[in-house]
């Protein structure tokens, strides 16, 4: 590939591209830097787009579930559909291309099933604060699923290597670090503070500038002690 020739990267790619495109002459990921091969490229905007009409596919198989669920449907069957339903939600976010108005209509029929599980919980106090929690939970997990780079790492195929963790977010936005931090524990924080560190000294003894991956060491400490920051 010629040096003044860019890489063809779509405009809403989804997560195999994105991964790509963090890694493409990225210090933080190789030293020295390395390109991404247009036939890599190539074959991970096809493998989305495969995905993308496997996705299709089956959206309209559990539209087609859930308008043909019979009123008397058992609890079991009805939990299957939901779970299918919050699935095929998560994994949309890992798709080429712009999906909202499927993941709305996902929505609103997670929303019926969970109507009726309401219902059948009647008044009973302890049934209906799990479900409240459940509700809570879930609100948390799309509001994350919204930034790519946490789809791209609940994905069940997430492209990103566990030796790529602390080279993706320190390259990443800060609002994804913020809301990537979230899915991880404290002793896993403190893993990633450790690597960062090494990753930017790395870094700086070849004279390369290590300032806004710097930011992001802050928010990791942030994560681990948050009165501490506050109190500095």
């Amino acid at each position: 590939m010629p040096p003044d020739m860019d890489l063809p990267f779509t405009h809403k790619p989804g997560r195999r591209e994105r991964h790509l495109r963090r890694r493409h002459e990225n210090p933080l990921f190789a030293w020295p830097p390395q390109e991404v091969s247009p036939e890599d490229l190539l074959a991970a905007q096809q493998a989305d787009h495969e995905e993308m009409e496997a996705f299709r596919e089956r959206f309209r198989t559990l539209v087609q579930r859930a308008v043909e669920l019979p009123p008397d449907a058992g609890s079991e069957r009805i939990l299957e559909l939901k779970e299918s339903l919050e699935r095929q939600y998560e994994q949309s976010f890992g798709l080429p291309e712009d999906h909202a108005r499927e993941r709305d209509a996902l929505r609103k029929l997670i929303d019926l099933i969970m109507r009726a599980i309401r219902k059948s919980a009647g008044t009973d106090p302890l049934a209906r604060q799990e479900l409240a929690d459940e509700e809570a939970a879930r609100l948390i997990h799309f509001r994350l699923l919204e930034h790519p780079l946490v789809a791209d790492l609940l994905h069940p195929q997430s492209p990103i290597a566990p030796d790529e963790l602390a080279s993706t977010l320190l390259g990443a936005p800060l609002d994804e670090v913020a809301a990537a931090l979230e899915l991880f524990d404290p002793e896993q924080i403190a893993q990633l503070v450790d690597q960062s560190a090494r990753l930017l000294e790395e870094l700086a003894a070849r004279g390369l500038d290590v300032a806004p991956p710097g930011q992001r060491i802050g928010m990791f400490l942030a994560r681990l002690d948050p009165e501490g920051m506050r109190r500095h």
